[in-house]
């Protein structure tokens, strides 16, 4: 290679190396727009199941019916309770038993008379739907203390929390609906005094 080319060529690289060492960095002008896409997953909310009672009245009128010289006898209906369990069997703990109780207080006379104990009042409590497993059952029938008891015991009214519905496996109810009522009746002596009478029956679920 000759002098001069070996020169040329050195000229060309150099020029070379110069352009690449030269070049300016790219830039965004004046009012240009950039954008930038965000994007998430939400997850849907799975809410817990509940166990939960419903009644489909607050308030029942005893009229009388079925009285006799001795006692007096006024009746009605409970209005219907309903249990209902969305849980899942995963949920429920273990060993679990739910039950609705019931309890009153003393019949107060509106005009001052005397009170009527809540051992006067009685019901038989009648399963409407206990769904298809048979675990839910009604509860036994509660006299008042003017009866003589038709199971051992059970001539006191509904002074204390009485059994009006139940199962001894929450786990395997779950996911249904349960109703029940009952008859109601209020029994005093036939000398009672006139009046008007208020009590109030307390029902109460429990797990």
């Amino acid at each position: 290679m000759t002098t001069w080319n070996r020169k040329r060529l050195i000229a060309a690289g150099a020029v070379l190396v110069g352009t690449v060492a030269l070049q300016s960095p790219a830039r965004a002008e004046p009012g240009d727009n950039a954008d930038v896409q965000v994007t998430v997953d939400i997850e849907e909310i799975t809410e817990p199941g509940v166990l939960a009672m419903s009644i489909a009245g607050n308030s029942v009128a005893l009229s009388e019916d079925g009285s006799t010289l001795l006692v007096r006898q006024f009746v009605g209906t409970l209005p219907t309770v309903t249990v209902t369990d969305t849980r899942t069997a995963e949920e429920v703990p273990d060993n679990a038993a739910w039950a609705v109780l019931g309890s009153a207080t003393d019949f107060v006379g509106g005009a001052g008379q005397a009170p009527i104990s809540a051992g006067h009042l009685g019901w038989k409590p009648r399963l409407l739907d206990g769904g298809d497993t048979g675990l839910v059952s009604g509860g036994e029938e509660v006299v008042t203390v003017l009866d003589e008891p038709t199971q051992p015991g059970n001539n006191v009214g509904l002074v204390d929390q009485e059994l009006l519905v139940s199962t001894f496996d929450s786990a395997a109810v779950t996911g249904d609906t349960y109703s029940v009522n009952a008859d109601l009746y209020l029994r005093t002596p036939a000398d009672v005094a006139a009046g008007s009478y208020t009590s109030t029956l307390t029902l109460s679920l429990f797990e």
